[in-house]
């Protein structure tokens, strides 16, 4: 297959309604014509944590959610793109608690990483765990083997509480990856067609390095998994969080990869009304790439705008975006922060609150990021327009719930009558329809507080213009018969 140059949304299972079977009549009812690019659906797996982000298998749908049917009741209508993290399983998955029981003698004890595969007497090396990446104090948690009563460190990347619920895979152990090809058969099977590897850049471990996104074997794990999706008809779209630098390396392999330098910059251009980085920017980026501006956890800072912001001045942004509501998730280890002790990773917040709930300006960033080439995405709370959601936060006492609040359809269909959103929509509608989308894009020059891009195929083109001073948005189209039409966003 190949991916649809259209616009795509973003949404939890539950988050449109309650289920699944409700996310598909809301998409029909709602948002018809809309989704062109298909359906980004958030893990609806059975999971133990992280919002789905734990999953204990993927070969079924939570109960909760739904099942298999009505994901591929959704799939007559939409491309369906689910996630698969290919760096951890659910510590309450049927193969962990096998090895919780038996340790090294359970079938399943290949799939993870105890510490004698990383370091040869199993004793960590603090000098070596200084220069990881890390998301978390230490990358492995402690375990009690239930027949030797005896305790393993096994690696785990990810997870807020000790022993963490989210345990690594060795994606180098045959036994992990009979059961990664597993999975990608039975997403065939129930005809999705893209997947996202989630967490992908962490699969890596090697003593001495960051264990992030090691060159050449994160190449080798990714030559060997687009073996296996290819022959299924399955887009594979890998998530690195990394320096644009990384990002850039898979885009000249032929990869799919994420904008996530976009949303910050496109705040930047916003908040501070200029436009040269964006332009900058703009002019040098691969094409080839999934555009967003939210998402279920915050805007990139670290290390995704590394070497292309400067601390000073991103402080002063993330103070403005903090008295408009925002928290911020920070780095772990003192290698990942700037010289300077800059340490955010990530703002998080609704978009829509972040640009001050400022219409025009949220219009301004949707047609920035319809316009710049790849596939747009839109989450499904940007969708809506909503706000913070501060009262989940305190409820909690997690940041990402900011941005993560679930819409009653009573409550999809007030929001859906807010001018914001309409405009939304039909600005949507003119990036799906528009045909010169699939024809050259440029960068036109422009005043530094002005925006003008344009794309042009056969005898269709259409130019974007936005005034930073008034936040002021207009395309300017070709039109059937050679009427030019201009369209104020």
């Amino acid at each position: 297959m190949s991916v649809k140059n259209q616009v795509q949304l973003i949404t939890y299972p539950d988050s449109l309604g309650g289920d699944l079977k409700t996310l598909n009549s809301v998409l029909l009812k709602y948002f018809p014509g809309i989704f062109g690019g298909g359906i980004h659906i958030l893990p609806p797996f059975p999971s133990s944590g992280d919002r789905g982000f734990a999953p204990l298998t993927y070969l079924e749908i939570a109960p909760e959610f739904g099942t298999w049917y009505d994901i591929k009741i959704i799939s007559e209508n939409f491309d369906v793109m689910l996630d698969l993290m290919v760096n951890h399983i659910s510590r309450q998955s049927e193969w962990f608690q096998d090895y919780l029981k038996k340790g090294n003698q359970s079938e399943f004890a290949d799939l993870f990483i105890n510490l004698d595969k990383i370091w040869p007497d199993g004793k960590p090396v603090q000098e070596d765990i200084a220069k990881m990446f890390r998301r978390r104090t230490t990358p492995y948690s402690s375990f009690s083997i239930e027949n030797s009563g005896e305790t393993e460190d096994i690696w785990t990347t990810f997870g807020k509480q000790d022993p963490s619920e989210q345990i690594d895979l060795d994606t180098n152990s045959s036994l992990a990856r009979r059961l990664l090809k597993e999975f990608l058969v039975n997403f065939s099977k129930q005809n999705v067609k893209l997947i996202r590897l989630d967490a992908v850049g962490y699969i890596t471990k090697k003593p001495g390095t960051s264990c992030f996104f090691i060159e050449p074997e994160i190449y080798h794990f990714l030559e060997w998994i687009s073996d296996i999706a290819n022959p299924l008809g399955i887009e594979l779209l890998p998530e690195v969080h990394a320096n644009f630098i990384t990002q850039f390396k898979l885009a000249q392999r032929g990869y799919w990869i994420y904008d996530f330098i976009l949303p910050y910059t496109i705040l930047d251009t916003l908040i501070n009304r200029t436009s040269s980085k964006l332009s900058e920017y703009l002019k040098v980026r691969p094409h080839k790439q999934f555009t967003m501006l939210d998402c279920h956890d915050g805007v990139p800072v670290k290390p995704d705008m590394d070497g292309l912001i400067n601390t000073e001045k991103a402080r002063k942004l993330i103070d403005i975006c903090m008295e408009r509501g925002a928290n911020l998730s920070l780095v772990f280890s003192d290698t990942q922060k700037a010289d300077d002790g800059f340490d955010v990773h990530q703002i998080r917040g609704s978009y829509y609150s972040l640009i001050d709930c400022n219409d025009d300006a949220y219009m301004a960033a949707r047609a920035i990021q319809f316009f710049v080439p790849g596939v747009p995405q839109v989450y499904y709370v940007g969708l809506l327009a909503g706000e913070n959601d501060v009262e989940n936060v305190t409820l909690t006492g997690e940041g990402r719930e900011i941005n993560r609040q679930n819409f009653s359809v009573a409550e999809i269909e007030k929001a859906v009558q807010k001018p914001v959103v309409q405009r939304l929509l039909k600005l949507i509608r003119f990036r799906n329809e528009y045909p010169a989308f699939n024809g050259e894009f440029t960068v036109l020059d422009s005043p530094d507080t002005e925006i003008h891009l344009s794309w042009e195929k056969d005898e269709k083109n259409c130019f974007l213009h936005i005034d930073l001073n008034t936040l002021t948005s207009e395309i300017r189209f070709l039109e059937d018969g050679g009427k030019i039409e201009n369209y104020k966003i």
